[in-house]
Order: C-alpha cells, then sequence, then structure tokens
C-alpha cells in the first residue's frame, strides 16, 4: 500500500481512501500495524480539529435514531460529519452484526456525511480499540464533527471521554426509579443529558425526567472545565427533530467557552498523554501474547500449582526472560 498516495487522497477528503485507512488501522497484523503509525505520522501535522462528540446511552434509547436526525441537521447547514458507531462483538465468534448503516439510511446516503461501523472485539471501553486513531483519520479528511457512539452505558463505556470534546448521554423518559439505574461516574463524566423521546405520550414524563436529572446534576461536585449552567439536562426529539438546534447550540457554547478559557487544549494534551500510557501497555501485554511467552507461561502455572513456586518469583521469572525486569 502506497502511504504517501494514501495519506494525500485523504487530505483530499475521499471518502473511499478513508475507509481504506481505517480498515488499515484496524487490523492487527504487523506489517499493518507499521504501515498505519507511518500513516498517521503523515497526517498529524495537518492542523485540522473537528469537534469530537461521544454519545452514550442504554440499548433502545433512539441512539442511531439521533445520530440521523441530528447529523442531517449538521450536514444541512453546511457541515461535514462523520460516525463512527462501535457494534459489540460476540463472545463466542467474535463476531458483529455491524447494522448501523442500515438503521441510518438517510444519513448514509448523505454525501456530507461518513458512517463507519467497527467491532468492539470486546474491547473494554465500549469503543473499538483503534477508534482514536480513525477520529485522527477523520480529522484529517476535514470533517467538522465527528460523532463517537458507544456499545451502551456502563463503568467501562466511560473510555469514550478520553477521545471527545464532550461527552453526551441520550436517556429515555422513564418514571423515578430510573435515575437509580444510572451510574454515578458516568454522570459526572456527562457534559450535557439529552432526554430523547420527548413526543407524543411520552412528552410529559420526559419533561419530568429532564427536571430529575437536572436536579441531580446540581448535586455533583462542581468542574472547573463547566461554565455556568453546566453540565445541564435537556428534553429533544430525534423522531420530530424538535429540540436538535437547542442542544447544538448548547454544544457549541460549551467547546467556545472551554477555547477561551484553556481547558480545550489542555484537555487534548492530556487525552494524548493518557493514549500514550494505553499504547504502552498494550504493547507489554502483547508480549505476553507471543507463544514462547505462553509456553513460559504454561510451565510457571503449573510450577505455582503445584506449590514449587510462588506467584510473586514466578512472575518475576517471566519479566525477567522478556527482558522485563521489575527490578
Amino acid at each position: 500500500m502506497d502511504i504517501e498516495q494514501l495519506s494525500e487522497r485523504i487530505l483530499a477528503g475521499e471518502r473511499r481512501a478513508l475507509a481504506r485507512a481505517i480498515t488499515l488501522i484496524e487490523s492487527s497484523r504487523a506489517d499493518h500495524r507499521a504501515q498505519a503509525a507511518e500513516l498517521l505520522e503523515r497526517l498529524k501535522g495537518v492542523g485540522r480539529h473537528a469537534i469530537r462528540i461521544g454519545l452514550s446511552g442504554t440499548p433502545g434509547v433512539g441512539k442511531s435514531t439521533f445520530i440521523e436526525s441530528f447529523g442531517s441537521m449538521l450536514t444541512g447547514q453546511g457541515l461535514r460529519v462523520a460516525v463512527l458507531a462501535v457494534d459489540p462483538s460476540s463472545a463466542r465468534s467474535g463476531g458483529s452484526i455491524l447494522g448501523d448503516k442500515t438503521r441510518m439510511d438517510r444519513l448514509s446516503r448523505d454525501p456530507n456525511a461518513f458512517i463507519r461501523p467497527s467491532p468492539s472485539q470486546s474491547h473494554l471501553g465500549g469503543v473499538a480499540r483503534r477508534s482514536r486513531e480513525a477520529v485522527a483519520l477523520c480529522e484529517a479528511a476535514g470533517f467538522d464533527v465527528v460523532l463517537i457512539e458507544t456499545v451502551g452505558v456502563g463503568q467501562s463505556e466511560t473510555v469514550v471521554a478520553e477521545m471527545s470534546d464532550l461527552f453526551i448521554l441520550l436517556l429515555a423518559p422513564a418514571g423515578g426509579d430510573e435515575l437509580q439505574g444510572v451510574k454515578r461516574g458516568i454522570m459526572e463524566m456527562a457534559d450535557i443529558i439529552l432526554v430523547n423521546k420527548a413526543d407524543g405520550d411520552l412528552k410529559a414524563a420526559a419533561t419530568r425526567t429532564c427536571a430529575d436529572y437536572a436536579g441531580a446534576l446540581r448535586l455533583l461536585r462542581k468542574r472547573p472545565q463547566d461554565p455556568e449552567g453546566f453540565p445541564k439536562a435537556m428534553t429533544v426529539s430525534a423522531l420530530e427533530e424538535d429540540g436538535l438546534q437547542r442542544a447544538w447550540d448548547e454544544m457549541q457554547a460549551l467547546v467556545g467557552w472551554r477555547r477561551e478559557a484553556g481547558f480545550f487544549d489542555g484537555r487534548r494534551a492530556d487525552q494524548a498523554r493518557y493514549w500514550f500510557e494505553q499504547e504502552l501497555r498494550q504493547a507489554l501485554l502483547a508480549k505476553l501474547e507471543t507463544p514462547e511467552a505462553k509456553a513460559e507461561m504454561a510451565r510457571l502455572g503449573e510450577a505455582v500449582a503445584s506449590g514449587e513456586a510462588t506467584p510473586a518469583v514466578a512472575a518475576r521469572q517471566l519479566l525477567s526472560g522478556l527482558g522485563l525486569e521489575d527490578g
């Protein structure tokens, strides 16, 4: 693969080249990883920045409908929108249905939109391991907004906040017990909570649910990266496309304030540091996946199981053999 030519095509905004590049970075083959690193190195200094929006929500809350309505509204305003939708992978086969394109029929045909479903591959964080690199590619390709949809709400899904500028939590109207079911951790990370399905018979319930969450947000500790009034809860109807412009206005206002206050660039620098540490951890773990390391682990595991060695000594012996002495 000609990486120089591929990078030029990405900078020209070619969707096919972007799709091909994302396939390259998702590959686990050693030669593909080397090419992916070269590609990202070539594109790192282009100076293009999109607004990265992480979106999480419980299954059935209407994430796909929201993304289609919201994305179509943005493309209607002349913005280019990329959607990185992560599908859960089967624990048994490792496969995914990757059905997001079929659920976003209108947006998938929009020339100003790009939708890429990716398998989560059992990666903690609800996002594909290479989603962060896919975001960088979308930025280089000139997209103005990148939406990162996660598998669902849970403790591990919050890693999406480490690759986005805004973290949006999408929730459905429900009774008062709904607050019980949302983990405090994910609420503390949310910049804006959107209560979807605020239409028809559910409109009154959505308004009550929104008020409940607004009250809960006021009880959380104030974060330095938030202006007055944030984080906040709002109602939207993806089906009737109501409240979407107001939500977008609030997102832009928050990003604008953070840019002026210096939090935006500082946050991106912290995220880069976080992903460097993650890459380092993944590289060290990969050393344990080689046939030699697995054979040695099996041998030492037998020694520990039979009582011939303690876990601590066996672990140190394995690390020493891999040249990773812990001192």
